[in-house]
């Protein structure tokens, strides 16, 4: 029997959207949002000759700096006040997460519910503003160093490119933040997203023009394209894939009446963590290169080796990247997902998995299974973000056709649908109840 939210979202149309008055609002806000940080990424950095930067950058647009700059929309190929994107505030929440994991104190907020998210929050703000500090620094000493592209060097350019910097990031996560709450989905995840969807179209003309030079074959052009399109349609694939677990109900009395024992499915993602594990690899991975690369030949001798090997491409850039991205999936699925919780809330309700016991036996189940698949959804994530890497590395792709960036976009994409999906169906079931309150009076 079709349930009564599948039928409502089989009726999904324009004219159902047009009468949701609220979710009109929310898209609009978040368009206006996404507007105003593709606006900030054209803003160009006091006192930079963007001559200079501009030939600084294009010898190292195939390596970090690239990478970097696909996260940041371009950002850093225009050194605008939005260069450091959001970056700092993800790394921030990896530590503050990890932390959570190995200390009592933030382990206890955690426990607390809203209030104590709300302190973990500050700490990662707080975190951000320090990260943001670093790097920005770092950036600033860079750029002095890298010829003639500061028009007037100094501890005034040093000071002015760290408070914009610092300022830049701090406003685009409140943005996200603005996003989420009064938008349309993850406000960090748009932004991500929106930067690398804007730089999309020229990245297609450069290919494209690299083809006309003869500096790209027709034919890998091609594979390109079609690779593309099957990375597209193994994402979707994968992100909707889940393990159903069977959950039976016992009979139940009340009153005088018998109900019937229900089954229903507890369903677990094959890709819980999502976006996360490939977004926190990548940034783990930027941290301690950027300033590196922008202060080439000027530091310690070990430094330039490990960024050397840390190099786009590279064999331990490739295998750090993959071990990162194994490890997060692991853990972000640990922090969302609680095995134990989930088994004493279905004891509560009476229900069980058939041949297991409750409680405990459950928890384990649960654990057992969820581990199981994340095996299989940290493979899938590994392979869609290797495969474009290595070709990027080999055949001079840009980096908005890698596999990062298109898992992005795919799963920000149907997470945002899903949203709007959400809206309408709420919209429906409160036109549903007001049309029944009035025949109601009427009788």
């Amino acid at each position: 029997m079709v349930s009564a939210a599948e039928q409502l979202a089989a009726n999904i149309n324009f004219s159902a959207f047009a009468k949701a008055e609220e979710l009109k609002k929310r898209i609009w806000f978040t368009l206006g949002a996404l507007l105003v940080y593709r606006l900030g990424t054209y803003i160009p950095l006091p006192g930079i000759d963007p001559g200079q930067w501009e030939q600084i950058f294009r010898t190292q647009a195939g390596g970090i700096l690239g990478m970097f700059n696909m996260f940041a929309g371009g950002g850093i190929h225009r050194m605008a006040i939005f260069a450091l994107n959001i970056m700092p505030y993800i790394s921030a929440s990896i530590i503050v997460q990890l932390l959570t994991t190995v200390s009592p104190t933030l382990e206890n907020l955690k426990k607390e519910g809203e209030q104590g998210r709300k302190v973990i929050n500050q700490y990662t703000r707080y975190l951000t503003v320090i990260l943001s500090v670093f790097q920005a620094y770092g950036i600033s000493v860079g750029l002095e160093g890298a010829g003639s592209v500061v028009t007037d060097p100094g501890w005034f350019f040093r000071i002015s490119t760290v408070i914009t910097l610092t300022g830049g990031t701090m406003f685009l996560m409140w943005l996200g933040e603005q996003i989420t709450a009064r938008g349309i989905g993850n406000g960090i995840s748009l932004i991500i997203m929106a930067g690398i969807v804007a730089e999309l179209p020229g990245a297609l003309v450069g290919m494209f023009e690299l083809g006309r030079q003869g500096a790209m074959s027709t034919g890998v052009i091609l594979l390109i394209m079609v690779m593309s399109v099957v990375v597209i349609g193994f994402i979707v694939f994968m992100e909707r894939a889940q393990r159903r677990l069977l959950i039976q109900y016992p009979k139940r009395q009340i009153g005088n009446r018998m109900f019937e024992g229900q089954t229903s499915h507890l369903p677990l993602k094959l890709n819980t963590s999502g976006v996360i594990p490939p977004i926190f690899a990548s940034s783990l991975l930027l941290l301690p290169t950027t300033v590196a690369n922008l202060n080439a030949g000027q530091g310690p001798e070990w430094l330039n080796v490990i960024t050397t090997q840390l190099g786009h491409g590279r064999p331990l850039f490739l295998v750090m990247y993959i071990g990162l991205i194994v490890f997060f999936a692991f853990f972000y699925t640990a922090i969302v997902f609680n095995p134990t919780e989930t088994a004493d809330n279905l004891k509560k309700h009476g229900g069980f998995i058939p041949g297991i016991r409750p409680g405990e036996r459950t928890a384990e189940y649960i654990d057992h299974v969820l581990s199981r698949i994340t095996v299989v959804g940290a493979a899938y994530l590994s392979v869609v973000c290797l495969i474009p890497e290595i070709l990027i590395s080999y055949a001079a792709v840009p980096f908005y056709f890698g596999g990062t960036s298109l898992l992005i976009v795919v799963s920000v994409t149907m997470d945002t649908v899903a949203q709007i999906q959400g809206y309408l169906l709420a919209h429906q079931y409160e036109g549903l109840i007001k049309k029944s309150k009035l025949r109601g009076r009427r009788r």
